[in-house]
């Protein structure tokens, strides 16, 4: 028991590494046919495989053996070079592109039934009238529950083209009665922009999970949303915050520097280099900014943080960011699948290079979370590692570091406490979410027509909804004690209440209320007006 709580915040930080997003600079180029014209080194493989085919003793899936043989030649290259398998494609495509085709649900697989948590807002399924907690039952008379019924052929019937009509046959438990529905599919937005809100009377919040082809837009309309309520000042979240396309995070940070000054630097094999100035088109150039960053936080984030801290605008609040400084390309394989290739790396405007080392393999890159934190660095500042020689400085003077992520301006130390890392893991797991639901599928009624700031202020989560999740915990998740955090244990619960009733704008208002990294912002904040006075 003593040993699997001291590496419990080891094996989260792993998990949490290895889902760091690996692609940046996502462009389809018709060109690439080139790079691969016939030569001896493609006949060798292409006879192998042909060897394998039609002379080896035993049947071979020689798919599965290219698969093998593409991960092993790219794993020879650097971690953020990969292979996408025609069976992931067309979801790293959707996320990325930042919207699907279908009926707009989040839902689980529920005692073999589709349990709709909640519809997605604006969707077709929403203005359908389909709610958290009905059962969709058959599409099209198919039938969509039983033991044999898996995720991925559910995804699949609920999907389809655009504007085509699908017939569903839905149970509302609440009324005991069946629905029949028809519901045209339409584009569904995968949601970019996590959250936004007013922290304070002029100070704002956005969060961002990752930059797709949507984001900026949807980070436009956040930001127009929240100057017409009156802020002056904005926190922009990119904790965890894997990455995405280049070109979204440069045209973020446009709206925050002020035209001609230098946003990035990019150099590929053959020396070309390409630097992307700001534009006149800011909206937020004169805003007080606050930028939040920790360890996930990699690759189009950095862009991001390193861009304003160079020209030094606002201020980067949190921890040191991952440190991927690598642009890939897509490029497809002619077969469904896809590779994305390192193609050139970037620099911040000082001239920095934020990418980590990572000649020593992928296990080692990965692991670089437990490394941080042996050393300490997730805890104090100090224990950061810098090195003189890749010293460099803004115009306004402040000394930045390269060599491996962003440093932030203001450190802000992670709770690295068993209690704490559980809470968060657990938080993240499926089975709290599960609990959730099993809960309002007892007491939906209470919550019926409950507006979110009523729900924000008057519900409690008591002592027995608390310790009947420890329980819970207790018995999907062997050895994990939460009895000794039970105020943040309430604080998570009631935001994934409020997520599954309400949303996930909500759901980060609520698990926000005493983030230490918003007190600190608060606490700058507070100083500077004391300053004033």
């Amino acid at each position: 028991m003593g040993n699997q709580k001291k590496y419990l915040p080891l094996w989260i930080g792993l998990a949490l590494a290895a889902g760091v997003f690996i692609g940046s600079k996502l462009n389809f180029n018709d060109d690439t046919e080139k790079i691969f014209a016939t030569s001896s080194k493609k006949d060798k493989l292409n006879r192998l495989i042909d060897y394998i085919d039609y002379e080896y003793v035993d049947k071979v899936n020689t798919d599965s053996i290219v698969d093998v043989t593409v991960n092993g030649i790219l794993e020879n290259l650097d971690p953020h070079s990969v292979y996408i398998p025609k069976s992931e494609y067309q979801h790293n495509a959707d996320d990325m592109r930042g919207a699907f085709t279908g009926i707009g649900v989040s839902f689980y697989i529920y005692k073999d039934t589709i349990a709709v948590i909640r519809s997605i807002e604006g969707g077709p399924a929403e203005k359908a009238g389909i709610k958290g907690g009905d059962r969709i039952l058959y599409a099209d008379g198919k039938k969509l529950f039983g033991e044999l019924v898996n995720r991925d052929s559910i995804s699949n019937y609920l999907k389809g083209e655009i504007n085509s009509k699908v017939a569903l046959d839905v149970y509302r438990p609440s009324e005991n009665k069946v629905l029949e529905l028809k519901v045209r599919r339409k584009q569904v937005p995968l949601v970019s922009v996590d959250a936004s809100y007013k922290l304070a009377d002029d100070l704002g919040y956005i969060k961002i999970n990752r930059f797709s082809e949507t984001t900026f837009k949807e980070f436009e309309t956040a930001l127009d949303n929240l100057k017409d309520q009156g802020i002056k000042k904005l926190v922009l979240d990119l904790r965890n915050n894997p990455g995405g396309y280049i070109s979204t995070a440069e045209r973020v940070v446009d709206e925050f520097l002020e035209k001609d000054k230098l946003v990035l630097i990019t150099k590929n094999k053959s020396g070309d280099i390409n630097k992307t100035y700001a534009t006149r088109r800011g909206d937020f150039e004169h805003g007080k900014l606050y930028v939040l960053i920790n360890e996930n936080s990699a690759s189009a984030s950095e862009i991001v943080a390193g861009a304003l801290q160079d020209n030094d605008k606002g201020t980067i609040i949190g921890r040191r960011s991952f440190g991927k400084g690598l642009v890939q390309r897509e490029m497809s394989l002619g077969d469904g699948s896809a590779v994305r290739l390192t193609i050139a790396r970037y620099y911040t405007p000082t001239g920095r290079s934020i990418q980590r080392p990572y000649g020593n393999g992928n296990d080692t890159y990965y692991s670089d979370y437990e490394k941080r934190y042996r050393n300490g660095e997730l805890i104090h500042a100090d224990s950061i590692k810098v090195a003189d020689s890749l010293k460099y400085k803004t115009p306004k003077g402040k000394v930045v570091y390269g060599g491996g992520g962003i440093i932030p301006d203001v450190f802000v130390p992670k709770d690295t406490s068993v209690e704490n890392e559980t809470l968060q893991y657990v938080s993240r797991s499926g089975f709290m979410s599960y609990f959730i639901f099993e809960y309002l599928e007892k007491n939906r009624d209470m919550f019926k027509g409950v507006k979110f700031e009523d729900f924000r202020k008057n519900f409690i989560v008591d002592e027995k909804l608390s310790k009947e999740f420890i329980e819970y915990a207790k018995f999907n998740e062997a050895q994990i004690d939460l009895s000794n955090y039970t105020e943040d244990l309430k604080r998570t619960l009631k935001a994934n209440i409020a997520q599954q009733l309400f949303g996930p704008n909500e759901y980060e208002i609520i698990l926000n209320e005493n983030d230490p990294m918003l007190l600190k912002v608060l606490e700058l904040e507070a100083a500077n007006h004391l300053d004033k006075k």
